[in-house]
């Protein structure tokens, strides 16, 4: 994957990576990606009044061209003209629905209940995925057929496509990700249905860390999950982002789910475990993004 822009296994080119995904997401343009056997996977996209992001992140799906998909989008009741945006495209799409809700992730389940993918993911209404991301996640768990969980690296994007930064993760682990919340991002993440079965569904409870803490459980459940060295998808950062809009309430929820599983970190073991993160970028050429300028 040398010369794949999206590669995180050399310093990033973010100008390359900006026009390619400009590109990608300008019009309904799938990818060709040949007659060999995928698994089949289910990408879930809640949304809620995201019609300045919704088609992007729609045509983030569907450009991947992937022969096996199965694509839901479960809609909240938007009034800003995002149902215009999905009837456009919903002969591509396997469900869709537009009707209240109590949030996203109740949202998320409704979609995750409707799923017959052997592969699970969703992907929220103002992020995206990136070009080839399909491809490297169908050549992942061929390398990997033992995995229930596979995960990638992501890029912060602005409100224009414009990538800002971008953000690695070494191969995680349980304690890691309780002394660093944000080790794994749903941006960049399948897991089988199998393990879903078997872990639940997202908490209804939490309406901003309900992914940490469901990637928390993954990570107490199962020891199969598998890191691409490669960008996935991108976090988009603007004004109307929750992060953006109830920062309070992010801490207050992650702090919550923290204590659930064990409590914060001791300062040595957060101290180990940014040696440990170092230790592994520089082992495997990535020294640029230990000395990178913050």
């Amino acid at each position: 994957m040398g010369n794949d822009p999206f590669s995180s296994a050399f310093a990033p080119d973010t100008e390359a990576m900006t026009g390619f995904l400009r590109e990608f997401t300008s019009s309904f343009r799938p990818e060709v990606l040949g007659d060999r056997t995928y698994p089949r996977v289910t990408i879930v996209t809640p949304s809620l009044n995201q019609a300045a992001f919704l088609e992007r992140t729609i045509l983030s799906v569907l450009n991947q061209g992937y022969p096996n998909l199965e694509y839901l989008v479960i809609d909240g009741g938007s009034t800003d003209g995002s149902r215009e945006i999905i009837k456009k495209y919903e002969k591509h799409l396997s469900y869709w629905v537009s009707e209240p809700d109590e949030g996203q992730s109740q949202a998320i389940n409704k979609g995750l209940r409707r799923a017959t993918g052997e592969w699970v993911a969703f992907q929220n209404s103002d992020d995206v995925f990136l070009p080839g991301a399909f491809k490297a996640f169908a050549e992942a768990f061929e390398k990997n057929p033992d995995a229930e969980a596979l995960y990638g690296d992501i890029l912060l994007i602005d409100s224009e496509d414009q990538v800002e930064e971008v953000w690695l993760t070494a191969p995680t682990r349980f304690w890691l990700q309780v002394a660093f919340p944000g080790q794994v991002h749903n941006q960049a993440l399948f897991w089988r249905r199998s393990l879903l079965d078997r872990i639940g569904f997202l908490r209804e409870d939490l309406h901003f860390c309900f992914d940490y803490e469901y990637f928390l459980r993954i990570l107490a459940f199962t020891s199969k999950v598998r890191h691409i060295d490669r960008y996935l998808g991108a976090f988009r950062r603007h004004a109307a982002a929750k992060t953006s809009t109830i920062p309070q309430v992010a801490r207050e929820e992650t702090a919550k789910v923290i204590k659930e599983y064990g409590g914060p970190a001791h300062v040595l073991q957060r101290l180990a475990a940014r040696i440990i993160k170092a230790h592994w970028y520089l082992l495997n050429g990535k020294g640029w993004y230990v000395f990178r300028k913050k």
